[in-house]
């Protein structure tokens, strides 16, 4: 295998889920020599999925790392996942890789998964290969899955093979840019073998042909002068016009193939091999560590050695995995790298390509090549490393926001910290996976894309550890504030022999707007409180606000203002004044109106037309307000709203039930909002009995 970047090629697999993502992979893989036989997914013994949990499910779960070899030409592939719950590691993936290959069921053509997927190759400007998969089944049609692509995405594939037959007459596929037929062979472990192209194919291939011409003449100016005044192209210009076309995003192949029966394989091989960008095609932007603008870096193996860490594993027979991407130079093992987030030096230990769960130890990892670093334990997803005089960082995955949140607890309340250790790991693999300690309702909480993926992690903690874990919907932040201008005097006064406690203050509290948060003002005249006592009297009032007199929620958006006061010239003290104020403050506050405050969140909702009406009905029903729709081709409509955290805790399972799992949403908190009636009283109705169940576990 040719080892520089010219000869590497970088591709993710991407689909809907159930398109024969790693059916397909597992045959590419046998068909370039990768692997001596392929296997199904039923047998568990697929090369990319490998887990326990995606083998028992018989789906992806995990972007797992492959790579052949086709004409000296080292392809790298990542098979994602179909589950929206999993975005994660097909985002990492579409970071990495210069080109995509988009399954599309030949039954069902374009999918909401795909589309969503689609989006976000197209705001990468990712250059995309089509594969329409499962041409041996019945009601599969090549020619539907194509006007499917171009009615849904307004663009117009260009084909490179074409079925011969579909459904239970499909006997293989034709190569027209190359004039090769590929009968189907006898059974899914034996290759695929190119021969002549059948006389009553012969018209087919001939249309085809002269598509491939104008699409080839797309990508250069002369090709098209060319192609325009004799009207075709030789083969060598063909396949210049394509690559330079493919690379700038101005054509979508198309292919024909059925997976599980090893056709379509060989010319799809071929044509990544020959016409797919290297990654000298990429240009990332890194930033410099000091602030300055923006560099464009492009891959270069001639420049010291840098790469992002793209993907973390931790194995329990092979330890800490780093997946990276390199980006300029050549790592090699032993080499001391710097680590941009933290400026700390590392030596790399041994490196490694990846045969699935197969780990391939290598001499080096050169600009462009995906592979492994192994043991380095203090190295992250997104941290960049670096030989660089001057390192600096390349840009983070961009992943979406969690939107399924938990609180979560051991049921053996030992085992507490342990699960805690777990959960953390589990976070540092999968980047979609936050978990936090919220302070303020005391609950540890979970979130993630969806039931699915949360459901998953807690059983592989599970059946790692033997700890049995507790969800549940967790609470909301709820705040409290005033509604209007109010008064109040409290003394606190205490004689108990020796030294008393005395102090008296006088409070008016007034509302802020929203997001203000606190203001004091002394309006004190003469010398009723002397200065020093101040600093007691502002800690005070910090703690009243701390526990609301509604339902014990933080008290936000007060302006308090302290305008009389009396001290003792014996038994006045800092304490005094705080225990004072803090009694002044909640008295104030119990006759300023108050009232409670929930957080309200903006929420954008992606969901096919058919089911439009059934969301905004039901986000109706959630107290939502919507305030826009956004058609977004493809049959997809985006829906602004708002709606309260507190309707929205289980949204993401209610939403996916609803839409047959076609939805999905993002949501981000937007601004505090009051309740009253009979919503306020089942908050505070909750808080009293928190308190209580937290009173009776002291």
């Amino acid at each position: 295998m040719a080892n520089s970047t010219d000869f590497i090629r970088n591709v993710a697999i991407a689909g809907h889920g159930g398109t024969g993502k790693t059916t397909l992979l597992e045959h590419l893989l046998f068909q370039s020599g990768a692997i001596p036989k392929p296997e199904t997914i039923e047998s568990g013994k697929t090369v990319s999925d490998y887990g326990e949990d995606e083998i028992a499910r018989k789906i992806s779960i995990h972007a797992s790392l492959c790579h052949a070899t086709c004409k000296d030409v080292k392809i790298n592939f990542f098979d994602t996942p179909g589950s929206s719950d999993f975005i994660g590691d097909v985002i990492l993936a579409f970071r990495s890789c210069e080109s995509a290959l988009v399954m599309i069921d030949a039954k069902t053509g374009v999918q909401i998964e795909t589309i969503k997927l689609w989006r976000n190759l197209e705001g990468r400007k990712k250059p995309r290969i089509v594969f329409a998969s499962k041409l041996d089944e019945e009601r599969a049609s090549f020619q539907s899955a194509l006007d499917d692509v171009k009615e849904k995405f307004k663009v117009v594939p260009v084909v490179i093979t074409i079925p011969m037959g579909e459904g239970g007459s499909f006997k293989g596929v034709v190569d027209v840019l190359n004039g090769l037929a590929y009968p189907l062979p006898a059974s899914h472990d034996q290759k695929e073998a190119g021969g002549p192209v059948p006389a009553d194919m012969a018209p087919a291939v001939a249309e085809y042909r002269s598509r491939l011409f104008e699409a080839a003449a797309e990508g250069d100016d002369a090709l098209m002068e060319k192609y325009l005044s004799e009207g075709e192209l030789t083969q060598a210009e063909t396949v210049l016009g394509l690559k330079e076309a493919f690379a700038a995003g101005r054509i979508i192949p198309a292919f024909a193939g059925a997976g599980s029966l090893n056709s379509g394989t060989s010319a799809l091989l071929e044509f990544i091999a020959a016409i797919a960008p290297n990654p000298l095609a990429l240009a990332p932007e890194p930033i410099k560590l000091n602030g300055d603008d923006e560099i464009s870096v492009t891959v270069d193996p001639g420049k010291p050695a840098s790469a992002l860490v793209i993907k973390t594993q931790i194995d329990q027979f092979s330890g800490r995995l780093s997946f990276v991407k390199v980006i300029t130079g050549k790592l090699l093992p032993d080499i001391e790298v710097v680590n941009v987030r933290d400026s700390r030096k590392e030596k790399l230990g041994k490196l490694y390509t990846l045969q699935g769960k197969k780990m391939e130890e290598v001499r080096e990892l050169v600009a462009g090549d995906i592979g492994i670093i192994a043991k380095a334990f203090d190295l992250k997803t997104n941290d960049t490393i670096s030989t660089y005089d001057k390192p600096f960082s390349f840009h983070k995955l961009r992943l979406p926001t969690p939107v399924h949140m938990l609180a979560i607890s051991a049921v053996n309340k030992k085992e507490e910290d342990k699960l805690n250790e777990n959960l953390l790991k589990a976070a540092e693999e999968d980047l979609t996976f936050q978990v936090h300690f919220n302070a303020e309702t005391k609950e540890t909480v979970i979130a993630g894309m969806g039931e699915l993926q949360i459901n998953m992690i807690l059983e592989k903690i599970s059946h790692a550890t033997r700890i049995q874990a507790e969800t549940r919907m967790p609470r909301v932040a709820y705040r409290e504030t005033i509604t209007k201008k109010a008064g109040a005097e409290y003394t606190h006064k205490k004689q108990t022999g020796g030294h008393g406690q005395y102090a008296k203050v006088v409070f008016e509290v007034e509302p802020l707007d929203r997001g203000i948060g606190y203001q004091f003002e002394n309006k004190l005249f003469g010398q009723s409180v002397s200065k020093g006592f101040i600093p007691g009297i502002e800690k005070g009032i910090h703690q009243a606000m701390e526990s609301g007199v509604v339902a014990g929620y933080p008290v936000v958006d007060v302006k308090t203002i302290i305008t009389d006061g009396k001290e003792h010239a014996v038994d006045s003290s800092e304490m005094a004044f705080k225990i004072a104020s803090r009694g002044a403050f909640k008295e104030a506050t119990r006759n300023a109106n108050p009232v409670l405050l929930e957080p309200v969140m903006n929420l954008r909702v992606f969901s096919e037309e058919k089911n439009l009406g059934d969301v905004m009905s039901d986000l109706s029903g959630r107290r939502g307000r919507i305030s826009g729709q956004n058609p977004l081709g493809g049959g997809i409509v985006e829906i602004d709203a708002q709606a309260p955290q507190a309707e929205l805790l289980r949204y993401a399972i209610d939403l996916r039930s609803m839409t047959s799992g076609t939805a999905s949403f993002e949501a981000d908190f937007d601004h505090y909002s009051p309740i009253t009636g009979k919503i306020a009283e089942d908050v505070v109705k909750a808080a009293q009995a928190f308190r209580v169940h937290e009173e009776e576990e002291e």
